[in-house]
């Protein structure tokens, strides 16, 4: 309850003393007080609601902070789920693109990857007049291997060849498997001769392979046939006349290279 201050005790007094219930103003005196009474009490009821109405306010406030918090840190969570969920895709994208571009069991260049490369190299080739050279590679007697042996040490034949071709070719050339045993050499900015050094240095690495079987060691051979890209002709036929190079060397006894006519 509110405290009276000293006017309201003075006419407080002066309303209950005896004396002045006759003069003229008490009534007047008195009908003043009531109304003030009357004003305070709506005051404070007015005060109570607003009071009431703040607090409302200040709940509903807190509560929206609150949900909104919730909301965010929903959304923060959200976004790290979207984060790893297109990380997963791009990792799964880049998985995909390598399994369609690269031999499975090699891991070096598939045919659709060395035929996308093979007609930019030619295009770019024929663009600036550089000289482009295509060598087709045969693992020698493979299949007597696979017959004598099993497919898995045919297997390891295949790798440990591609392994010996990808440390002897250059940085800029490119060794892809073109089918079975058969594998191309994509050799841009490539003479005639410089690709002839190349084969032969392929050769003799491949020649001094030896392949483990049991307690027992397989050697292995290659043969080789190269053609330069004429200016008037495609990737295509550069590789068809390499591969009647690569016969010519199987013809001559195999463990050799031959040149496109």
């Amino acid at each position: 309850m509110r405290g009276q201050n000293p006017l309201e005790s003075q006419v407080l007094e002066s309303l209950s003393d005896p004396e002045n219930q006759g003069h003229p103003l008490h009534e007047t005196l008195g009908q003043l007080w009531e109304a003030h009474h009357s004003l305070l009490n709506r005051i404070e009821r007015i005060a109570r609601v607003s009071d009431g109405y703040q607090s409302i306010v200040r709940d509903r406030e807190m509560t929206l902070s609150a949900r909104f918090d919730k909301q965010l840190r929903q959304l923060e969570k959200v976004a790290r789920i979207s984060d790893r969920y297109q990380t997963m895709l791009r990792d799964l994208n880049i998985a995909l693109k390598e399994a369609s571009t690269h031999d499975a069991l090699t891991g070096i260049a598939n045919r659709r990857l060395l035929t996308e490369r093979l007609r930019e190299e030619t295009e770019r080739a024929k663009r600036y007049s550089r000289p482009l050279c295509v060598v087709m590679v045969d693992i020698d007697r493979f299949k007597a291997i696979n017959d004598d042996h099993g497919h898995e040490v045919g297997d390891n034949v295949l790798m440990e060849v591609v392994r010996v071709m990808e440390a002897e070719i250059r940085e800029h050339d490119l060794c892809g498997r073109w089918g079975g045993e058969e594998f191309l050499l994509l050799m841009p900015e490539t003479s005639t001769e410089s690709a002839v050094r190349i084969m032969e240095r392929l050769r003799q690495a491949v020649a001094k392979l030896r392949v483990r079987v049991n307690d027992d060691s397989l050697s292995v051979t290659v043969s080789l046939g190269m053609a330069q890209l004429r200016h008037d002709e495609n990737y295509s036929s550069a590789i068809n006349r390499a591969d009647v190079a690569l016969l010519r060397a199987k013809r001559n006894g195999r463990d050799r290279y031959e040149l496109a006519d």
